[in-house]
C-alpha cells in the first residue's frame, strides 16, 4: 500500500505519514498540497515531501483527505532549501513551510476571526484593542493566535463582545482562499461586424443615444485594442455600466471574462542610460569576480550609481533567459525601486512582500513558478526568498548590511542574505551583495577572499560627498543656543535650505512624542502592565502606548502614585520633532515617516510620492528613512541625537551606528548640488562619529574586527541564543538555570547565562536568554544536534513543559 510523508504547517520536528490509494499515488508528486486530518477534528493543508511504500511503525496511517493541486506548487530545490533553513536555523520544516507559503495556500478547518471593515471603532478594552491592532496587520486571526495576542487562555468572552459590537465576525473555513480576478470584456455579437450590419445596428439604436454612443466608441477602441474591457468602454464613451448591460441584453454585445493579475506594470521600457567609466570598471570587476567565485560584493559609496550597475547585470541575465531575484530590506525601498526598474524592464517585473494582499501574493507565486514573462525580475523583501524559482540565475541583495534582513519572530528566524547565498548555490546561480556600508561579517569574507570585490569610490557624475558638521550638544545647551531639540546651527541650516526651495531629511530613531511621562513630584513613570517598559506618549491621540504589546491608556491628568498634576515628558520622538518644526517653520510643509504613519498598504508610497513631488519640505523619520532612498532635491540631512545609537547594549551597536549615520549622510546632495549633514551629539569626539566624518568605513571595520576577535564575537565565533519565556518568574528562573547547567555539562564550548535582557518581560511573560558561542573548528551540526537533545530532555520534565523556548541562530 502506498504512503506519503506530509509536511504540516506546525512547529513539530518531523513529517507525518498518511496512506494514499494507488490512483492517488500515481497523481501525487513532492510539492503538491493535500488536505489531511490531524488530531480529533482538524484538517490542515499539508505538503507532500515524498511518496513511498513504507508504513509507519508507531501509529496507523490516516488516509489523505483531498488532493488540492494538479501540479506541484513547490519545487524540489525549494524543498531542499527549506530543509537547509530548518536544519541551520534550528526550527521545524513545518515552521519554514508556514512562513514561506502565502496564507491563501494554507487552508485549515478552524474558527477564524475577521475584522468588519465597516465597523465603528468606539471605545475598546485593552484586550479588544490588542485584537483590533493584530487584525489590522493580517487578514484574520485564529483563536489560538488571539489567545497568544491577548495573553488570555479564555479569549472567547473578548471575541464575543467584539462580535456583539459589530467589530469582528467568526468564520469556520477550509475553502480555497484565493479567487482569481476576472475582468469583464465585451465584443460585438455575430452579424454586426460587416458594414451592412453596422448600418442596421445604428438604425436600430437611432432613438437610444447613449447606447449608440457606446457602440461608436467601441469601434474607435477596436482600432487600438484587441479586446475591450467594459470599464474602458464606459470611461471612453462616458456612459454608465447600465447602458452596456442593456446592449448585452439586446444581444448586440456579448460579454466574456478574462483572468487578470491584480498587479500589472506598464509593458513598455522607456529609459536608457550610459554607465560612467567607474561604473563600467565595477561591472567588469563583478563579472570577472563571479567567474571565479559564487558571491561578489559591490562596495560603493552612497549615490555612486550602484542601481545602474545592477540594471546592467540584470539585463545580461534576462537576455540569457534567467530569472533574477532582487532583495531589499524595506518595503519602502521596493516602492521607489519598482518605479525606476519598470522604466528599464517594463512588465517583466513581479513584486512580492507582506503589504500585498493574499490574492496578489498567490498570483506572484504562480507567475514565478510558471516562469512567466511577467516574472523575469522578482523584487521583494526577505519573504521573496521563498518563491518557487524555475530558472534562477542571479540574486541581488541590496543594502545587505541591514538588520531587517534577519527575521526575529516568528520562526524560521533566518537571515535573508545568508539564506539567499545558499539558495543561489542550489540553483547554480550567482549572488551579488551591494552596500555603501557592508556588514562587518561580509567585509571579513572579502578580506578572507571568500567573496569577490568591486568598488565604486566616487559619486556618480562627479557629485561631491556631503559636508558633515558635528554639533556638540553639551556646549550648545551651556551657551543656551538650543531651541527645543534644535541647535542654532541646525535651525540656520534648515532655514537656508528652505529658502533655496530644497528639501530636508531629519532622523530620530524613536517614534511617538516622548518615550517617558514622569511625575515631577514623586518621579513615578507609567509602565505597561504587560511589559517591563515605560509607556510612550503619543500626543496626536493624547494616549500612552506600549510599543511591544500595543497596550494603550489615556494620558493621565494626575500621577497614579501621588495624584500630583505636575506631569512632564522626558526624551523625544518623531512626533515631537514634527510639532517643533511646524512651530519653528510655520510656512514649511512637514511630513513624518515612521511605523505610525505607514500602517496602510499604500502608506510608504503616499509619503514618498508627496516628498518626491515636493509636496513636503521637511521629512522626519525613523530608520526606514535612511535606507537607500533617492531624492534629488534633498541637500540637508540631520541627526537630532546620535548618542541613542552609540550606547545601545549590543556588540553590533557601533557598527550599526556608523552604518545609520553614513547612510543618512548619503541621502543628502545626490544631484549636482552639494549636500550637507548635521550630527547633534553629546560625544563629538567619539571614534565612530570621527569615522563617519572622514568616510572611513575600512577603519571602522578593522577596529570592529579587532574588538570582536579579542572578545570572541562573530565572525570569529557563531552565536546561538536560546530565549525562554513563562508567566511565572520563579518557574522560569528554575527552568533556565536547569537548561544552562545541562548545556555546560554537555557542550565543551562557552555557555553564558541565563541572563535578563534589557526588556525582561513582554506580553506578561518573563524572559531569560542563554548565549552559546561556537568557536571556529567546532562542528556546528553536532552542537545543534546536542542542543536539540537537551531541549527534548527539558520538555520531558513536566514542570518545565509550559516554558516556551525559541532558538535564534547567528544573532
Amino acid at each position: 500500500m502506498p504512503f506519503a510523508d506530509i509536511i504540516l504547517p506546525l512547529s513539530v520536528g518531523r513529517t507525518f505519514t498518511y496512506s494514499v490509494t494507488d490512483a492517488e499515488a500515481q497523481l501525487l508528486e513532492p510539492g503538491m498540497r493535500v488536505a489531511v486530518p490531524f488530531g480529533k477534528s482538524k484538517f490542515y493543508t499539508g505538503l507532500v515531501k515524498r511518496v513511498h511504500d513504507q508504513a509507519p511503525e508507531l501509529y496507523e496511517a490516516k488516509p489523505v483527505g483531498q488532493i488540492l493541486d494538479d501540479r506541484p506548487l513547490v519545487t524540489p530545490v525549494q524543498l531542499k532549501h527549506w530543509q537547509w533553513i530548518a536544519d541551520y536555523y534550528m526550527c521545524s520544516l513545518g515552521d519554514v513551510y508556514r512562513g514561506a507559503m502565502p496564507s491563501a495556500f494554507l487552508l485549515e478547518s478552524e474558527t477564524v476571526i475577521r475584522l468588519n471593515p465597516d465597523a465603528d471603532l468606539g471605545e475598546l478594552t485593552d484586550d479588544q484593542y490588542l485584537l483590533y491592532e493584530a487584525l489590522t496587520q493580517q487578514s484574520h486571526l485564529r483563536i489560538s493566535e488571539a489567545m497568544s495576542v491577548t495573553g488570555r487562555k479564555n479569549v472567547i468572552p473578548v471575541v464575543r463582545a467584539m462580535i456583539d459590537a459589530g467589530l469582528v465576525t467568526l468564520e469556520e473555513e477550509i475553502n480555497q482562499a484565493y479567487k482569481p480576478k476576472m475582468v469583464r470584456y465585451v465584443r460585438l455579437a455575430h452579424g454586426f461586424e460587416s458594414d451592412e450590419g453596422l448600418a442596421g445596428l445604428l438604425e436600430l439604436l437611432k432613438n437610444a443615444d447613449k447606447q449608440r454612443e457606446a457602440v461608436l466608441h467601441y469601434f474607435q477602441l477596436k482600432t487600438r485594442h484587441k479586446s475591450i474591457p467594459v470599464k474602458l468602454l464606459c470611461e471612453e464613451s462616458g456612459v454608465a455600466p447600465a447602458v452596456v448591460k442593456a446592449l448585452i441584453q439586446k444581444e448586440i454585445f456579448e460579454e466574456y471574462q478574462i483572468r487578470h493579475d491584480r498587479v500589472d506594470f506598464d509593458d513598455t521600457a522607456t529609459r536608457t542610460f550610459d554607465l560612467s567609466p567607474a561604473q563600467q570598471a565595477a561591472l567588469k570587476d563583478i563579472a570577472s569576480g563571479l567567474e571565479k567565485k559564487d558571491v561578489a560584493l559591490l562596495f560603493g559609496v552612497t549615490a555612486s550609481g550602484k542601481t545602474e550597475v545592477y540594471v546592467r547585470m540584470i539585463e545580461s541575465y534576462l537576455a540569457a533567459g534567467k530569472q533574477v531575484l532582487y532583495l531589499l530590506p524595506e518595503i519602502a525601498l521596493t516602492t521607489q525601486l519598482v518605479g525606476r526598474l519598470t522604466q528599464h524592464f517594463g512588465n517583466q517585473i513581479t513584486v512580492f512582500h507582506s503589504k500585498y494582499t493574499n490574492n496578489e501574493r498567490v498570483e506572484a507565486w504562480r507567475n514565478v513558478l510558471e516562469d512567466s514573462p511577467k516574472s523575469r525580475l522578482i523584487i521583494g523583501a526577505r519573504s521573496a526568498l521563498f518563491l518557487p524559482f524555475a530558472n534562477l540565475g542571479l540574486v541581488i541583495v541590496d543594502e545587505e548590511h541591514e538588520p531587517m534582513f534577519k527575521q526575529v519572530d516568528p520562526a524560521p528566524r533566518y537571515h535573508a542574505r545568508d539564506a539567499a547565498i545558499v539558495l543561489a548555490a542550489m540553483h547554480k546561480a550567482k549572488t551579488l551583495l551591494g552596500s555603501a556600508t557592508p556588514a562587518v561579517e561580509t567585509w571579513y569574507n572579502v578580506c578572507q577572499e571568500k567573496y569577490a570585490l568591486a568598488s565604486l569610490t566616487q559619486r556618480f557624475g562627479q557629485v561631491q560627498m556631503p559636508e558633515i558638521v558635528v554639533v556638540d550638544l553639551k556646549d550648545k545647551y551651556f551657551k543656551k543656543q538650543m531651541t527645543g531639540h534644535f541647535s542654532d546651527v541646525m535651525i540656520e541650516a534648515i532655514a537656508r535650505t528652505l529658502e533655496k526651495k530644497e528639501q530636508v531629511i531629519l532622523f530620530q530613531n524613536r517614534r511617538g512624542f516622548s518615550p517617558v511621562l514622569e511625575c515631577m513630584t514623586c518621579g513615578h513613570v507609567p509602565q505597561c502592565k504587560h511589559c517591563d517598559v515605560s509607556l510612550t506618549y503619543h500626543k496626536t491621540r493624547d494616549q500612552l502606548r506600549c510599543h511591544y504589546c500595543g497596550f494603550v491608556m489615556a494620558r493621565p491628568q494626575r500621577c497614579h502614585s501621588c495624584a500630583s498634576p505636575e506631569l512632564t515628558t522626558k526624551g523625544f520622538g518623531t512626533e515631537q520633532v514634527q510639532l517643533e518644526l511646524q512651530t519653528l517653520f510655520p510656512e514649511a510643509r512637514v511630513g513624518r515617516m515612521d511605523q505610525d504613519t505607514t500602517r496602510g498598504k499604500h502608506g510608504f508610497e503616499t509619503i514618498l510620492d508627496q516628498f518626491r513631488h515636493h509636496q513636503t519640505d521637511l521629512l522626519v523619520g525613523t530608520q526606514m528613512l535612511v535606507k537607500g532612498l533617492d531624492f534629488e532635491n534633498v541637500t540637508l540631512a540631520g541627526i537630532l541625537n546620535a548618542d541613542n545609537m552609540l550606547h545601545y547594549p549590543d556588540f553590533r551597536a557601533l557598527e550599526r551606528s556608523y552604518q545609520m549615520m553614513a547612510q543618512l549622510a548619503g541621502r543628502s546632495g545626490r544631484a549636482a548640488k552639494k549636500g550637507s549633514v548635521i550630527i547633534q551629539t553629546y560625544n563629538p569626539y567619539h571614534n565612530v562619529i570621527r569615522q563617519v566624518v572622514a568616510n572611513d568605513y575600512q577603519g571602522m571595520a578593522a577596529e570592529q574586527l579587532a574588538e570582536r576577535r579579542n572578545y570572541h564575537y562573530p565572525p570569529f565565533v557563531r552565536m546561538i541564543k536560546l530565549t525562554l519565556r513563562h508567566r511565572d518568574f520563579d518557574k522560569l528562573r528554575e527552568a533556565s538555570a536547569w537548561m544552562a547547567g545541562v548545556m555546560r555539562q554537555q557542550l565543551s564550548i562557552p555557555v553564558f547565562g541565563p541572563e535578563e535582557p534589557p526588556v525582561s518581560r513582554i506580553r506578561g511573560e518573563f524572559i531569560r536568554n542563554i548565549i552559546i558561542k561556537i568557536p571556529a573548528g567546532y562542528s556546528q551540526p553536532e552542537i545543534k544536534k546536542t542542543i536539540h537533545k537537551i531541549q527534548d530532555s527539558f520538555e520531558s520534565v513536566a514542570a518545565f513543559r509550559p516554558v516556551r523556548i525559541s532558538i535564534n541562530v547567528d544573532v
